[in-house]
């Protein structure tokens, strides 16, 4: 253990300091690879996430640990991959009693035996705050490392954007009130409350999730500029831009204080923007693009698991630098207890890796390939799959038909072109690599569903009757 914090202090000599860095890490529901003015969108702006990106590192090859948010969350808060979880679909997920294949029994909650990034901090004397969406099931927040839950209970979405919110576990304010700016503040007290002490602000924002609702005055001003690029919805642009008030808010009270040095400022997507549904009426249009990537959220193409990632710390990680390493959420994890300086323990097991070396830009990533594992239906279009990346190229496995799709990303990032006949060698090598993958860390398959009916496979299951 004093040998392992001995080569942290050497890796990073900020850590070298009396007081470890404040960590807050925000993550955004169902915020698209493109919905921000540093990701090229010409329609949302988001000034202070422009700014944080000129304020730190922005990761260009970002993904998610899932196409669906559950997972990712779990992920990012205990640093393995939702297939070694068995944690792999949205709680509690979409039921197609007819399809073709049936869908493991997988967990629908946060494990209590899982140690989340919460409780290695607390361990270490932080001050910890779970604000926001939680949707691990129906131990909250407090059941895992968080001194302070505010708005986080079983559900996925709010059922208002808007004061009375009927969220249980958040206290309504004045009619009226914008949620996104509600969260901001509650995140605001708890750090005012704990300046004189390290702490961790876990802010995972319901926006932009649906229901798609902001406030009419920001809405008017996106539908007076109109439509730019593929981006159109002019209630959605609003509600990103709530997303990055937020940002500049909390930028501010750390400046206003003087932590702004000492904190370690993560901003992530859960997965892809919702850039369509499809069901037995067909396809509809949600309310963003991800264009240039395919498809979206629920979907196992790049636009379902391609997020934005930026991680700031002001002196340690060099401002306006961009990275094209593929990364992952499960990463997040681990990075945050290496700039910390927190020993998780010979025992822990991470998927993920440390992003230090890259944000310092000392050292590469000790890793070939990025896997995801998805044994499930999602209307955003995905059939069960499995997928890898390594380097430029992807691999995507359908399980209905074990079809095989390869892409090369770097000359082909909207998948466009099916390589996996042309490059044999590849796709064999990379399948093989998937299969070795999937064994070792024990995923769950989908097997044949006896109940399948071809002309049957959109029918939700029946309702259960209600006795008496």
């Amino acid at each position: 253990m004093r040998l392992l914090s001995a080569l942290l202090l050497l890796a990073c000599p900020a850590l070298a300091q009396d007081r470890p860095p404040n960590v807050v890490l925000m993550l955004v529901d169902d915020l698209g690879w493109t919905d921000l003015g540093c990701q090229g969108s010409k329609f949302y702006e988001t000034p202070n996430i422009d700014q944080l990106a000129r304020d730190g590192m922005r990761f260009t090859d970002a993904y998610s640990a899932c196409t669906v948010c559950s997972p990712t969350r779990a992920a990012v808060l205990t640093g393995k991959s939702p297939a070694r979880l068995h944690l792999t679909d949205w709680i509690a997920g979409h039921q197609r009693p007819h399809a073709r294949l049936q869908i493991p029994e997988w967990t629908k909650f946060l494990p209590q035996e899982e140690t989340t990034l919460a409780e290695h901090l607390k361990g270490a004397g932080y001050a910890t705050a779970s604000i926001g969406k939680w949707h691990l099931g129906p131990e909250g927040p407090e059941a895992h490392g968080f001194d302070l839950n505010v708005g986080g209970y079983e559900a996925g979405s709010p059922p208002s954007y808007f004061s009375p919110y009927r969220i249980p576990t958040l206290k309504d304010g004045p009619e009226g009130e914008f949620l996104t700016d509600r969260l901001t503040e509650e995140a605001v007290g708890f750090i005012r409350e704990h300046k004189e002490k390290p702490f961790f602000v876990y802010l995972p924002h319901y926006a932009v999730h649906t229901p798609i609702q902001a406030k009419a005055e920001v809405a008017a001003k996106y539908r007076a500029k109109g439509p730019a690029g593929n981006h159109f919805d002019p209630v959605y642009a609003a509600l990103v831009e709530s997303v990055d008030d937020s940002v500049g808010r909390l930028r501010t009270v750390l400046q206003e204080l003087g932590l702004a040095e000492n904190t370690l400022f993560i901003f992530t997507s859960d997965n892809g923007g919702l850039s369509q549904l499809v069901g037995a009426q067909g396809w509809r249009r949600g309310p963003t693009d991800n264009s240039p990537l395919r498809q979206g959220k629920g979907s196992s193409h790049e636009g379902g698991v391609r997020v934005p990632l930026i991680i700031a710390w002001p002196e340690v990680i060099d401002g306006g630098s961009t990275c094209d390493v593929p990364v992952i959420s499960h990463d997040l994890t681990p990075t945050v207890l290496a700039f910390t300086g927190v020993n998780p323990g010979t025992e822990a097991v991470f998927d993920g890796v440390s992003l230090m070396p890259l944000l310092t830009q000392k050292d590469l990533l000790e890793r070939d390939a990025l896997f995801w594992h998805y044994p499930h239906y999602h209307p955003g279009g995905a059939s069960p799959y499995s997928a890898m990346r390594a380097g430029d190229w992807k691999l995507i496995l359908f399980h209905e038909d074990d079809r095989l799709e390869l892409y090369n990303l770097r000359r082909d990032p909207g998948e466009a072109l099916n390589l996996a006949e042309a490059e044999a060698d590849i796709t064999l090598e990379f399948y093989k690599e998937l299969q070795d993958w999937l064994e070792r860390v024990g995923a769950q398959m989908p097997e044949a569903n006896p109940a399948y009916d071809p002309e049957r496979v959109w029918e939700a299951p029946k309702p259960a009757r209600k006795k008496g």
